[in-house]
């Protein structure tokens, strides 16, 4: 589990993609509601983000939510996340 469980899971998601959108060098701040497919990020970084939730949240995320409506906003990640951790 990350150093950073003391946090909500949102605030984690948005450190989660703010450290991918800077290891692209993508300057740009996110919103909780902006369009993660507009920030530059690659299909290979969604890849990449879908990875780091796992290991940030220590959970696998199906298959069948590996999917741009999970994946399109950090509020839709977070409320991924949030369900994820309830089934656990």
């Amino acid at each position: 589990m990350s150093a950073n469980a003391n946090y909500s899971p949102e605030d984690r998601v948005r450190g989660v993609v703010q450290r991918l959108l800077t290891k692209r060098a993508i300057d740009r701040r996110v919103g909780r509601h902006d369009d993660l497919s507009r920030t530059g990020l690659t299909s290979l970084d969604m890849i990449n983000l879908v990875l780091a939730i796992e290991t940030e949240f220590d959970v696998t995320v199906p298959e069948h939510s590996i999917d741009p409506v999970n994946f399109g906003t950090i509020d839709a990640i977070s409320r991924l996340v949030t369900a994820l951790l309830a089934g656990a």
